[in-house]
């Protein structure tokens, strides 16, 4: 042993193997001679009851004080019960954010990865998933290390997908085509996703906190839009013109039922036949976004879906022109259907917000009208999962009756509704009788009776 320097690195001379000199004035640092002649500075020491060896570098690039001084660092965080050679084998190891979005996609098509209620992710949602992935997550920060992630460049990744840095226009099958805009909505929408893949790569250990938690996101908009009572009524004009035409003969009650009963798109375009409970006046949908779900429905549903039965067979109630399948390209139906036309910014959510609003507006509370919707409101859910209470008949009789009113031109004396609790029950009583569809009246007169 003794003293590394530069004179007894350079004097050390290559022999058939690999040998070490160690260090007289500083245990653990030494030299490794190769059979090549190469010299590399290195610390050994113990760690979880095995030797351990840490190369520092090349003499050349290190000389003996800074390789010294390197090792003396080392060796103070060993003693602290750090391990630098374990840390470098798992850094070299450290997956990229792309390799970790493989992994977390494969884990959730095979259901290991829990959404909303802790249910298995759907089908539909990966899909999504995917696209963001591949549309903006990868391009962005896929070559990257997860564990070096940080919250700067979280924000620069939402500043990117802002300004359009990953917008495209591809063509993604023989008839398929893929705008990418990007945008503050896009941008917080991936930023959502990204937090929680990383939230996925702290439960798997590879990283220790959340890059994303803290980081302000933008603001998606929120939206407002709503049919006015004159528009269901130019609505109801429009669609009594289209049902006449057979491209969208079939579109057209689909339509009908979203505005009557709030559904989500998806709800209403694969609404199966065993979904319908005539008799307790509710439709028992097996697989919602929150779930399985129960819906209450008015007389004007029912006799939708009645008129439906009798035009139409299969599992599904709008059954397409492939077997076994609901009416596939109802937003191209859609599309066609309303372009350059007076309601040519109306999409089906917007029926959704405006059956809500409808029954707001009639003075429904805000539990009644989130299981009227299909929300996840605990208590509210779980009252109506088994059995459909009379008043949410009665309130899902009065909303549609209302929407329907409208969509066939009545006109409503309606009243304002900015009144004491008495006042307005009275006033919906009052509603209630003006609506004046065949055979509403005496039938939820007879239901709210029972």
């Amino acid at each position: 042993m003794a003293k590394l320097t530069k004179r007894v690195v350079d004097a050390a001379e290559s022999r058939s193997c690999d040998y070490f000199i160690w260090d007289e004035e500083l245990p653990g640092f030494g030299l490794r001679v190769f059979k090549s002649d190469k010299r590399s500075y290195l610390v050994q020491y113990r760690a979880a009851g095995r030797t351990r060896r840490y190369a520092i570098g090349l003499h050349g690039a290190w000389t003996a004080e800074t390789a010294r001084k390197k090792a003396r660092s080392l060796l103070g965080q060993i003693a602290q019960g750090e391990n630098p050679a374990e840390e470098r084998r798992l850094d070299a190891k450290a997956i990229t954010v792309k390799e970790l979005c493989t992994q977390y996609v494969k884990d959730a098509e095979n259901g290991l990865v829990l959404g909303k209620g802790r249910r298995p992710k759907k089908a539909s949602t990966i899909l999504i998933d995917k696209s963001r992935i591949h549309r903006h997550i990868v391009p962005l920060l896929g070559t990257r290390r997860v564990k070096d992630i940080t919250p700067s460049d979280i924000n620069r990744f939402i500043r990117d997908v802002i300004s359009g840095k990953t917008k495209a226009d591809v063509k993604t099958k023989a008839r398929g085509r893929a705008i990418v805009r990007g945008g503050a909505g896009t941008a917080a929408r991936a930023a959502g996703l990204l937090g929680g893949i990383l939230t996925y790569a702290i439960e798997h250990g590879i990283i220790e906190r959340n890059p994303v938690h803290g980081v302000r996101k933008p603001a998606d908009r929120v939206k407002t839009r709503r049919l006015s009572e004159q528009e269901y009524r130019v609505l109801g004009k429009f669609l009594n013109e289209a049902v006449t035409d057979d491209r969208f003969r079939l579109a057209v009650p689909i339509i009908r039922l979203l505005a009557l009963t709030g559904f989500r798109r998806g709800e209403g375009v694969s609404l199966k036949w065993t979904e319908f409970d005539a008799e307790d006046s509710c439709l028992r949908l097996s697989d919602s976004k929150e779930g399985a779900s129960v819906r209450p429905i008015g007389l004007p549903v029912l006799d939708l879906l009645e008129a439906q039965r009798s035009e139409h067979h299969g599992d599904f109630v709008f059954a397409g022109t492939e077997e076994d399948k609901p009416l596939v390209g109802f937003p191209k139906y859609w599309k066609k259907l309303f372009k350059d036309s007076a309601l040519g910014n109306l999409t089906p959510h917007v029926l959704r917000h405006s059956f809500a609003s409808v029954a707001n507006d009639l003075g429904f509370t805000e539990a009644t009208i989130a299981a009227l919707m299909g929300h996840s409101k605990g208590t509210v859910t779980s009252r109506y999962i088994h059995a459909v209470d009379t008043a949410l008949v009665m309130a899902a009789d009065t909303v549609s009756g209302y929407i329907n009113g409208l969509l066939n031109g009545v006109q409503f004396k309606r009243t304002c509704y900015a009144l004491d609790r008495a006042s307005r029950e009275a006033t919906l009583a009052r509603l209630f009788t003006e609506i004046q569809l065949e055979h509403q009246t005496e039938n939820v007169k007879d239901r709210i009776a029972a």
